[in-house]
């Protein structure tokens, strides 16, 4: 009996076992199923990530969209897996546009070439998978479920993802690995920097962004915000930026719409320089400009060089061009030419004006940076060619507006009885007097407090004619129940306030509308701002994008802009609906006719409202500018009064007003740049020496050279050998041409044609038979084409004897140096518009 029952025990206690053991098992299998297990409520794939991407021996991943908020989470983890040597490969997806292009250059910039990125390659095919594919030095994760890379997706939001070990599950696992490799390899496009551009460029923020976009970026605030990383525009132009350097360029130019935060983006740039200096026409820019830096760069100390501080010893120094440009600064005593690293010339629209090019002139930087919304020639003086057209990135308004960095406008244009005609016009301006008598007058001040009160602003800006005219309308709106101020430079008027304080009581609501002058233009940060009002004529596209930047900044639930602009029958006025559309480089083509741009020219969302008197106004005042001939000598003279003397083929090119310019450039018959000598006689402006040269073989050849082909920059290398420093040679040896040759292409902005081709990227290590080999090309094209001018001697080169008699004149001479001066500037310049065109 005993036997039996300990028996009976023991069969118990081994039933009690292999309960236990089948517990245990079955609690291991739940507890490995719970931790595959991601459904997103306090359970997130991110961390899961984290972990792999520290393990990984490889990583692929395939998303169906990439946002610039989900890199971000974990562009660092994949900084540090390239650190050692782990193979990254991203397929993505480019349909409906939900991936951002900023999302790709962040992972470009981070990565380099290291990063194998491509997008997947099937036309109509949609295309979703979300997968995060791992291999381990002892096995391999796979997490596979709904999450893409965007911070809600791997953070917050409700995501459900499953881990596949590999270990244990090798059939799904390699099933999965090998769905990939097929994807990748045979229907997929290699994202390098030709494809980024072309998809940035094309690329529009989706309707549903506008609500994906409250769960992905909440920074959007009403004051400067401390980034923590650089954001949207910002990454593609760092990008932009690293790129350009690393071709060796020492001064480029950012073109970006107010709104975009160019001075956060310098600010970034700077972080590898140790001295840096920020340049800007206005003090309240600097301060601005002080804040940002601060914030990106905390450890680095700064300063101001005004007209109240003189900081030298700093590693980023804030100074007034106003003090800063002048010449008792601008020497060893205060700083060495070499003294920083890093320029940054802010509002660079204005770096033509003296205090500027003194600056410009001076220094001698590692790198210099133009930063401006509105590139156009202010004045007429182009802006491009202090930078050697180099545009390193441009977002314009249309293309800001489109990619959701900027909010939309609703414009109205409202017709203005105001009579321009009879208000003195001179010089490219209205007379200021007459100009305001004719604003100041209570029928007009009535037409725009009734315009404004049909929108329900709450913060308005009024961009005014002066200082009476600000006030007086300041004055008007409060004498009629809208809280408003005058904001103005100088002494102080009956309704002004002094800049800092308006700005707070604007913010606070305190006050509805500030009315200035020139003074909102530039550097104003109001993102509350709902409304601005153009209250003066508006003939310059410079001064018209800057005073509308001031309302596009996002902000909150601000949707759009409401712009009200009281047009008259001002000069220039049928050009506003172009200003609008963003497409100033095409007036020529359109605006000249009274054209009105279509609705689909306008950026998305924008709402365009004309009075219908105003379309005949424009028809009316483009048939008044069809006179070219008469516009052309006016235009002459213009800049002659400007610059104080006849001016030369290069100074006519660059302070000619655009709009004439793109009239000219294709008409031959107009087109004063194909015989200047001949225009200068047509008109009687040419000197005694100068009209000897007339009908000679010495105009001949000055014509043959404003008028021959370029396709790259290599005749000009070959004419300045023969120019020789001002003293003329008839005959030019190889070694000459060599050595002109080498000094020309020493310059990076000359260089640009020779970096870009493969065959010759390497020409800096290049000695005497490179050079002489590309030298051949426009050797054979000017005896080819100009066979009268130019000959072949076997090792030498040389102009016909006919032009002996010349090499003397300093007339000649002269002309023939401007002809090349001119060229080169025009080369860069449409080479800069090519390249936008193909983009």
């Amino acid at each position: 009996m005993m036997g039996k029952k300990i028996n009976k025990i023991i069969k118990v206690k081994k039933r009690e076992h292999v309960n236990i053991a089948v517990e245990e098992n079955f609690a291991y299998k739940e507890a490995e199923i719970l931790s595959s297990c991601i459904t997103g409520d306090g359970n997130h794939l991110l961390d899961k990530l984290k972990i792999s991407f520290k393990r990984a021996k490889s990583i692929d991943i395939i998303v169906a969209f990439l946002m610039e908020s989900g890199v971000k989470l974990i562009v660092e983890d994949l900084k540090e897996a390239i650190k050692r040597d782990v193979p990254i490969r991203i397929l993505t997806g480019n349909y409906l546009n939900i991936t951002q292009p900023q999302a790709l250059f962040l992972l470009k910039d981070a990565l380099g070439d290291k990063v194998d990125l491509r997008f997947y390659n099937v036309a109509n095919k949609s295309f979703h998978p979300k997968a995060y594919i791992f291999k381990y030095e002892d096995g391999g994760d796979i997490f596979v479920g709904s999450s893409n890379i965007s911070k809600s997706a791997l953070t917050d939001g409700i995501e459900w993802n499953y881990r596949i070990h590999k270990n244990g599950h090798e059939v799904e696992f390699k099933y999965y690995k090998d769905a990939f490799e097929n994807l990748f390899n045979n229907y997929s496009i290699v994202v390098d920097d030709n494809e980024l551009d072309g998809y940035s460029k094309s690329w529009r923020r989706p309707k549903l962004f506008i609500d994906l976009e409250k769960y992905e970026d909440n920074e959007v605030e009403d004051k400067i915000i401390n980034y923590p990383s650089p954001k949207g525009a910002q990454i593609e132009a760092l990008y932009k930026l690293k790129k350009f350097r690393e071709e060796g360029f020492d001064r480029g130019l950012v073109v970006a719409a107010t709104g975009i935060g160019k001075t956060y983006l310098a600010a970034f740039d700077s972080k590898n320089f140790s001295k840096v200096l920020f340049v800007a026409h206005r003090e309240e820019i600097l301060n601005q400009a002080k804040e940002s830096f601060v914030c990106v760069r905390p450890e680095a100390s700064t300063g101001f060089f005004n007209g109240e501080e003189k900081v030298r010893d700093t590693d980023i120094l804030f100074a007034t061009v106003q003090t800063l440009g002048q010449k008792e600064y601008l020497c060893e005593e205060y700083f060495k030419r070499h003294h920083f690293d890093y320029i940054i010339i802010d509002e660079f629209h204005h770096a033509v004006s003296k205090n500027y090019t003194n600056i410009l002139e001076y220094f001698t930087p590692k790198f210099l940076l133009g930063l401006t919304a509105t590139p156009e020639r202010m004045d007429n003086r182009d802006v491009f060619e202090i930078c050697d057209h180099e545009v390193v990135y441009e977002v314009r308004l249309k293309e800001a507006i489109n990619k959701g960095w900027l909010v939309p406008f609703r414009y109205y244009g409202v017709y203005d009885e105001t009579d321009y005609g009879k208000i003195s016009f001179k010089n490219g301006k209205y007379d200021d007097l007459e100009l305001e008598k004719a604003l100041m007058i209570g029928k007009r001040a009535d037409l725009i407090l009734n315009h404004y009160k049909k929108y329900n602003s709450k913060r308005a800006l009024g961009f005014c004619s002066s200082r009476n005219h600000a006030n007086y309308m300041a004055k008007y709106f409060c004498e009629n129940g809208i809280k408003a101020c005058a904001v103005m430079s100088g002494d102080k008027m009956e309704y002004s306030m002094e800049r800092g304080e308006a700005i707070d009581k604007l913010k606070d609501g305190e006050i509805k509308v500030l009315f200035s002058v020139d003074m909102f233009n530039e550097g104003l940060d109001v993102p509350s701002v709902d409304m601005v009002m153009f209250l003066r004529p508006t003939q310059s596209p410079t001064v018209f994008l800057q005073q509308l930047g001031r309302g596009l900044r996002r902000h909150n639930d601000k949707k759009y802009v409401n712009v009200l602009d009281f047009i008259g029958n001002y000069k220039k006025a049928n050009l506003i609906p172009f200003f609008i559309s963003g497409d100033i480089k095409n007036i020529d083509k359109k605006g000249k006719g009274g054209y009105i741009p279509g609705e689909e020219e306008y950026p998305e969302d924008c709402i365009v409202n004309f009075d219908f008197r105003l379309v005949d106004l424009f028809k009316k005042l483009a048939e008044e500018q069809r006179k070219i001939t008469d516009i052309i000598i006016g235009e002459f003279y213009r800049v002659k009064e400007e610059i104080g003397e006849r001016p030369t083929r290069l100074q006519m090119y660059k302070y000619m007003d655009d709009d004439i310019y793109s009239n000219i450039r294709s008409k031959a018959k107009i087109n004063i740049f194909n015989d200047y000598l001949g225009f200068l006689h047509s008109i009687n402006e040419l000197s005694e020496g100068e009209k000897k040269l007339i009908n000679t073989v010495a105009h001949e050849f000055i014509k043959k050279i404003e008028t021959t082909p370029m396709t790259k920059t290599y005749k000009m290398p070959l004419l300045l050998a023969f120019y020789n420093k001002g003293d003329l040679k008839l005959t030019v040896t190889e070694d000459e041409i060599y050595m002109s040759f080498k000094e020309f292409y020493s310059k990076p902005s000359n260089g640009v044609d020779l970096l870009r081709d493969k065959s010759s990227k390497d020409y800096k290590t290049w000695g005497k038979k490179e050079y002489l080999k590309i030298a051949k090309n426009p050797r054979d094209a000017f005896v080819n084409s100009a066979g009268e001018f130019f000959k072949e001697n076997g090792d030498s080169y040389s102009l016909r004897d006919e032009l002996k008699e010349f090499i003397n004149n300093r007339i000649f001479v002269e002309h023939f140096k401007d002809v090349i001066d001119y060229r080169i500037s025009r080369f860069y310049k449409e080479r800069l518009e090519k390249t936008n065109e193909d983009i």
